[in-house]
């Protein structure tokens, strides 16, 4: 069996995080994905326009995910890549080189073009 992790914070979920997920699910048989929690974002900079509960949920409910788990630090990957026995790590293209020091195979995908969460969090009012 081939296990795939990979992780992100999912927030404006869109078709483009679908599509990661549904090509990443492709490069094995066991899916996991490392959601970042609020406070691990605050620390890259980031808040959410949605709780992680929430983001979660979303990211649990696409067929191609076999276990949602927390991020809650950068270092977390080395470890994950132990506990979980992981194979293949994927992430978006734009974080290529990265990673490559990681004891798996990393594999960096395409992002989707036509699709952004930046541009989504442009649009969403913060009322």
């Amino acid at each position: 069996m081939k296990t795939i992790i990979t992780y992100g914070t999912f927030d404006t979920f869109h078709y483009g995080h679908i599509e990661l997920l549904k090509r990443s699910k492709e490069l094995g048989d066991y899916l996991i994905v490392a959601v970042s929690t609020d406070e691990f974002n605050l620390t890259k900079g980031k808040t959410s326009k949605f709780p992680l509960a929430k983001r979660c949920e979303w990211v649990n409910s696409i067929k191609y995910v076999d276990l949602v788990i927390y991020e809650h630090n950068w270092e977390q990957k080395k470890s994950d890549i132990i506990k979980y026995k992981i194979d293949i790590l994927t992430m978006g293209n734009d974080w290529s080189g990265h990673f490559d020091d990681l004891n798996c195979k990393v594999t960096y995908l395409d992002r989707t073009p036509e699709i952004s969460s930046t541009a989504i969090r442009g649009c969403i009012n913060d009322t």
